[in-house]
């Protein structure tokens, strides 16, 4: 299975889950009890040390040879109280553009990444008017983190982003709770202002968009359909006229009459709960490119797990899943694994995700053999 000549093979991050004393996110707040919220297992404190150790994770990736890193910007860092903007903290992160290219690496910028500064959380956060606003001031502000490339990401997963807009709901095992309208309606606005001054910087902007592979029973089309309007549809119509979106699969929900259906009593689970499914990333990429019709990027994909070899496995059922598409006629540009690293998995540090371990104690890297059999695909530009 080959793959078109330019395919982006790499893989992802987000700030807050390794870079570590993250201080002033709402996400710190409420892992330790100073927001409202469910509890944590645990806080995620020094996370993998990546704010200081990102130079030897990017030699890592690239001397694999993957071709592409996509890790986010921490707006908390960047404007930690009301209208005042860091440099120390852009600096920061035009050195990791910069550390990447050096690395052989094209770096794929992520704007939001469900973290929040705390001030902008305590005001309502995106239950308030001016959101969209605010966002967009942060999105001018990170402009120079943005010279020079090309993918940008503006928000991560909105439709889990109008999930957790209610403080206390968790991240959900099985299907996707609806989002709140008034939520989703600020974010498309946040989404369509970041994506004019990421154009107007000359980058490409897109977002990503959490895919749920929803599979109707026979009898329950229409409840499906309804099921995903507001969960995802609604999303992916709003990426039209975008320069691409993002696809983020893992699993698939299946739909009754009823609604969605638990998961088969036989089937295989991750770390996560969720179902070992990897054809999940060819629904979400066939309904991204039916809805939004623009260029598809797999900007996360992967499975939780502490046998290697499943992840393999499961990584060679999504790419066959992808090349399907591809040989269907569907635009996909490239493939982003989640996650470069094992990281902070929101709550614990216990589902394991990433091609590359690390020690606890030391946070030592201990790269895994998926990230040797990942490196080996994009090298070979195809899947054996």
């Amino acid at each position: 299975m080959t793959f078109p000549d330019g395919f982006l093979w790499g893989a992802s991050t987000a700030a807050h889950q390794i870079e570590g004393g993250n201080v002033n996110s709402d996400w710190w707040q409420r892992e330790w009890g100073h927001l409202p919220g469910p509890g944590v297992e645990e806080p995620s404190g020094d996370a993998a040390d990546s704010y200081h150790r990102y130079p030897e994770d990017m030699r890592l990736l690239a001397a694999a040879g993957l071709g592409a890193y996509r890790f986010s910007i921490e707006w908390a860092r960047i404007e930690p109280e009301d209208g005042w903007v860091s440099r120390a903290a852009i600096e920061h992160y035009r050195r990791m553009v910069g550390t990447a290219r050096e690395s052989g690496l094209e770096p794929v910028i992520t704007l939001h990444h469900f973290t929040n500064p705390i001030w902008f959380a305590r005001r309502g956060g995106w239950h308030e008017d001016d959101a969209p606003e605010r966002f967009a001031r942060f999105v001018e502000a990170a402009r120079p983190v943005l010279d020079g490339v090309d993918l940008v990401c503006t928000i991560n997963e909105p439709n889990m982003v109008s999930v957790l807009a209610d403080p206390e709901v968790g991240f959900p095992s099985i299907g996707l709770p609806p989002g709140v309208p008034a939520v989703t309606d600020r974010l498309i606005d946040a989404h369509r202002r970041a994506v004019e001054i990421v154009r107007s910087a000359g980058g490409r902007a897109g977002w990503s968009v959490a895919t749920q592979a929803y599979q109707p029973e026979p009898g329950a089309d229409e409840v499906a359909a309804e099921y995903g309007r507001s969960r995802e549809d609604v999303f992916l119509d709003a990426a039209a006229g975008d320069d691409w979106v993002g696809v983020q699969a893992y699993t698939r929900t299946r739909i009754g009459e009823g609604g969605p259906l638990p998961i088969p009593e036989d089937a295989e689970r991750t770390l996560t709960g969720w179902e070992y499914y990897p054809d999940a990333v060819g629904y979400g990429i066939r309904n991204a490119w039916a809805r939004a019709g623009v260029p598809v990027y797999v900007t996360e994909n992967g499975i939780a797990t502490d046998d290697d070899t499943r992840r393999i496995s499961y990584t060679q059922g999504a790419l066959a899943a992808v090349e399907s598409c591809l040989r269907d006629g569907v635009d996909v540009r490239g493939y982003l694994h989640w996650s470069a690293l094992d990281n902070y998995e929101w709550g614990s540090f216990r589902p394991t995700f990433g091609l590359i371990g690390w020690d606890r104690d030391t946070f030592v890297r201990r790269p895994k053999p998926s990230l040797a059999w990942l490196g080996s695909v994009a090298r070979a530009n195809a899947l054996g």
